[in-house]
């Protein structure tokens, strides 16, 4: 059996990046005459990429989006959010420590997020990450994405592992349900953007810093499953 693989999501999972991208969706709504969102509605907006963020953005202060409206306000988004990359966004705690160990324990590793790879790619870059995986999908690496267990499966893929020797780790509903529908295990962080409560989302295992993602932490999860 290949090496064991660990998924990771990237935004709420591996990097805190709610003030750049509130910062990038403010900008981009202002213009169409919508209030500015907080960090504390960060949970109400991402999860499922750009589009949706300002669709959600739209909905929320109950204003109509046509084509156009649209089209000006991801072009502004993806002007801004490019142009400060990294911005304020930084690695969870604990993250390159346990990327670190789990390395050294002959893991695989790889991330699954719905970030376009045009953002997803530089963001890795300048944080010094990109190195730690072996394969790095986005939103809209395949014509599906989180939570259709493809992009998953397409990732495990891509990584050369096996979906009975690999664990998905997120923050929402998206990676949790991705990864079973996929029949991957599951590990959900506590300290991300969840859209709904984590002991909700039926994970094998939930931790809440990670510190506690070891290799041996996830082989008895994987084993588990």
């Amino acid at each position: 059996m290949p090496a064991p693989l660990a998924i990771f999501d990237l935004d709420g999972t591996l990097i805190d990046t709610a003030p750049d991208l509130i910062a990038s969706l403010n900008h981009a709504i202002a213009p169409a005459g919508l209030a500015s969102y907080g960090i504390d509605d960060t949970k109400i907006l991402v999860g499922r990429g750009v589009k949706v963020m300002i669709e959600r953005a739209f909905e929320h202060r109950g204003k109509s989006l046509d084509d156009n409206t649209f089209d000006a306000c991801f072009e502004r988004f993806s002007d801004h959010y490019r142009a400060g990359i990294p911005g304020e966004s930084r690695p969870y705690p604990g993250i390159v420590a346990a990327l670190e160990r789990l390395r050294a324990a002959e893991f695989q590793l790889a991330v699954c997020t719905n970030k376009r790879e045009s953002f997803t790619m530089p963001l890795l870059d300048a944080l010094d990450l990109t190195g730690y995986f072996t394969a790095i999908t986005g939103g809209d690496t395949f014509a599906f994405r989180k939570p259709d267990p493809r992009h998953v499966m397409e990732t495990i893929a891509l990584s050369g592992g096996d979906i009975a020797n690999a664990v998905m780790v997120g923050d929402s509903s998206n990676d949790i349900d991705a990864g079973r529908g996929a029949g991957t295990a599951t590990i959900a962080v506590t300290f991300g953007y969840a859209d709904r409560p984590v002991a909700d989302m039926e994970a094998d295992r939930v931790i809440s810093h990670f510190d506690e993602l070891t290799p041996e932490l996830a082989r008895a999860v994987i084993a588990r499953k």
